[in-house]
């Protein structure tokens, strides 16, 4: 005989309190994950954002010269034409301030080692005095006179420098390029033109065997070497001296195939590895990065891309819609991450510990943060921030890293906020 089953069980609650169910956790669900993605896209979904921890004070109008920043432990510092101000990397708080005495203006300045950075003091005429600064605590440990050139104070550059214990600076002589003049004063020789001091206190070291025939046109120091790109009779050169006593170590010339002009502009990228970034001033001349090894040996050439770059890890990093990575031996590409197209751009960029972290900012939309695998350029994170980084009236000159913060450098001729700090949630 068949078993019947007992149809006479009471289901007709639990079909109806499952479809309430239904009915409220569906739309529920669907406003969930509309707000999930309105909060990632506004900045406000943990684990997805960036929020703002703190902003410096606000900075009164500056000039286009003079401007600076560097990271010194646990304080943040910020050069403009009139002072340099230190702010605490943790809270934002102001440690303490440099202002200029009387009406000198900064027309130049260093990188920082050992904490303390030089400032070149425009007083008249010309970048014509050097100041040693403490980034701890803002003393002005010496200071010395300079011999400055004929062109545009402001518009001095690579001039002095740090390192290896050492502060260096750079003379020149606005008769270089002239003939010389019976009854006047003799014009500086190029051996004479590059002097380097004790870094903390400005006791005078040596003077540079610069080649004969060569002008030192801008200076590096690196920990082993004190470097110096120099304009020579018939081209462009790079020169490294001992830090002991500045005696020549070796002199090689840029140009490969050809001679660089010598009256191409210069600056270093970066000292150690040593990239000199070059534009002749003709017309399909050579406008790249040039690495080169510590003895001199000519590495890499890359062509100029993109607004920014940075060295690291024996690579370049070059801003250009995307980031490029290049090695620095042998100047191929190492990777590219993909392009922002024309709808986003790339306004901060920090290289170190493996990573590359750049801020970004749509045209259309809150900024965002993206962080590459230096090595291979996989992306290892993207956020968006709670707003944007500009403030709306300033641009990102820079990036620093400090524990879990970011600190974002701003530079402009109104008033704004030197630095601000982020960091992930």
């Amino acid at each position: 005989m068949a078993t019947r089953t007992n149809d006479s069980t009471p289901r007709g609650p639990w079909r109806w309190a499952l479809a309430v169910l239904v009915l409220i956790g569906v739309p529920l669900a669907l406003v969930g994950g509309i707000a999930s993605c309105v909060a990632s896209e506004m900045g406000h979904m943990p684990g997805d954002s960036m929020e703002r921890v703190w902003d410096a004070p606000r900075d009164r109008k500056a000039a286009e010269y003079g401007n600076a920043a560097w990271a010194v432990g646990d304080i943040v510092v910020r050069s403009r034409f009139d002072a340099v101000t230190a702010f605490d990397a943790g809270t934002g708080k102001r440690r303490w301030e440099y202002a200029v005495p009387g009406r000198a203006e900064i027309c130049a300045t260093s990188t920082a080692a050992d904490s303390v950075a030089l400032i070149g003091l425009m007083e008249g005429k010309g970048c014509g005095t050097v100041a040693a600064i403490d980034l701890k605590d803002g003393r002005e440990l010496w200071r010395t006179d300079r011999r400055p050139g004929s062109g545009d104070a402001k518009d001095d550059s690579d001039v002095v420098a740090t390192g290896a214990g050492l502060a260096v600076l750079l003379d020149e002589d606005e008769r270089w390029r002239e003939e010389p003049e019976a009854g006047m004063p003799p014009v500086l020789a190029g051996d004479q033109a590059l002097r380097a001091f004790d870094l903390r206190t400005g006791t005078p070291r040596w003077r540079a065997a610069v080649p004969k025939g060569c002008l030192p046109r801008q200076v590096a120091v690196a920990s082993k070497q004190v470097l110096a790109a120099l304009e020579c009779e018939t081209e462009a050169k790079l020169a490294a001296f001992d830090p002991a006593d500045g005696k020549e170590r070796w002199t090689v010339p840029l140009g490969g195939r050809r001679p660089v002009a010598a009256n191409s502009f210069m600056s270093f990228l970066s000292d150690e590895p040593t990239v000199l970034k070059v534009q002749e001033p003709v017309e399909h001349g050579v406008h790249a990065y040039l690495a080169f090894g510590q003895d001199g040996s000519r590495q890499g050439q890359i062509d100029v891309i993109g607004s920014d770059a940075a060295v690291a890890d024996g690579k370049l990093f070059v801003v250009s819609g995307g980031v490029v990575a290049f090695d620095l031996a042998s100047g191929r590409e190492v990777w590219s991450s993909d392009s922002f197209g024309a709808w986003r751009e790339i306004t901060a960029m920090h290289v170190g510990s493996g990573r590359v972290t750049v801020f970004t900012r749509a045209r259309k939309g809150l900024d965002e943060l993206y962080v590459y695998d230096s090595a291979t350029g996989d992306t290892v994170d993207d956020r968006t921030f709670d707003r944007d980084t500009d403030d709306g009236n300033a641009e990102l000159a820079g990036l620093f890293r400090y524990e879990d913060l970011f600190i974002a450098v701003r530079r402009g001729d109104g008033t704004l906020r030197p630095f601000s700090a982020y960091r992930t949630w």
